[in-house]
């Protein structure tokens, strides 16, 4: 019998504790610092797409530079 009443307890417990959780995702705060947040994740995601691309395009200039030098030279 202490056994169950040890349950329901810490169910209960348990259940208090989360609420506070719960309750905070609905406050004006959270909201705001939730969506700053995902606004600076698509800002860094944007940005680490567009290092990438850059990262993936070979260098132009220094092509062109290199076929005129073999060109002079020939």
């Amino acid at each position: 019998m202490s056994n169950i009443k040890g349950i329901a307890s810490a169910f209960v417990l348990s259940s208090l504790f989360l609420s506070s959780f719960a309750m905070a995702e609905e406050s004006q705060t959270f909201v705001t610092q939730n969506a700053t947040r995902a606004t600076a994740y698509d800002q860094y995601q944007s940005e680490m797409t567009a290092k990438a691309q850059d990262a993936a395009q070979p260098p132009q200039t220094s092509i062109s530079a290199s076929q005129s030098r073999i060109e002079k030279d020939s």
